[in-house]
């Protein structure tokens, strides 16, 4: 194994974390025991341990990691946004969603690992597409509404529902077209109505509620 490298804890750890992460992207998350990541980072299983818990701990911490991930992406995609262009708000939450979802050249890594375990599986995609709701509504939904009148009642439920559609489409179709997902989301939000005759020139569509202030 060679000498050792000291390093600090929180480093330490965070260096494990790493290696976990890579495995799950390479191997699957049911694959990233504490063995592979001791292999993989040129460690003891008991320090894999020590420091990560046990197997299902880890599994738990890396899907809390890839949960930040998608959050920040909706948020780095609210920021983006132009004011009262909703069409390329819409637009470019289909790319978002392309990131993690459906077809995605092969010269691009993945953002998510593999989840062969159902259960867990159905628990990620319930608390990404509750936290992504949560973050839509501080955010896009907020600014939108400042500028526009929501055509949609029961907002949460609404993009609830959309994004667990669009979750299952492109599962299940990973190669249905990107401006048919951006029709979707015109049509379930409603971005078409919603304008308000006093508003800022907008076009239609949006994302996410996607359009609050520039839009989408």
């Amino acid at each position: 194994m060679g000498a050792k490298t000291v390093m600090a804890p929180d480093d330490r750890r965070a260096a494990l974390l790493v290696a976990a992460r890579e495995l799950a992207i390479e191997k699957g998350l049911n694959r990233t025991t504490i063995s592979a990541v001791a292999e993989r980072a040129g460690v003891t299983r008991g320090l894999v341990h020590h420091y990560l818990g046990s197997t299902t701990a880890m599994a738990e911490e890396l899907l809390d990691g890839y949960l930040a991930q998608v959050v920040d992406s909706i948020r780095a995609w609210d920021a983006a946004r132009e004011v009262g262009n909703i069409d390329k708000a819409v637009v470019d939450s289909v790319v978002v969603l392309r990131r993690y979802l459906g077809r995605r050249p092969a010269d691009t890594p993945a953002l998510l690992p593999r989840i062969d375990d159902v259960g867990m599986f159905l628990r990620f995609v319930d608390r990404c597409v509750d936290a992504v709701v949560d973050c839509l509504r501080e955010t896009t939904v907020a600014a939108y509404a400042a500028r526009h009148t929501i055509a949609i009642e029961h907002v949460s439920e609404t993009f609830t529902v959309l994004l667990h559609g669009l979750i299952g489409l492109t599962r299940a179709h990973p190669d249905v077209a990107d401006d048919v997902l951006a029709a979707m989301v015109r049509q379930t939000l409603r971005l078409d109505a919603a304008a308000s005759p006093t508003a800022v020139p907008t076009r239609t569509a949006a994302s996410p509620q996607q359009d609050p202030e520039g839009e989408h």
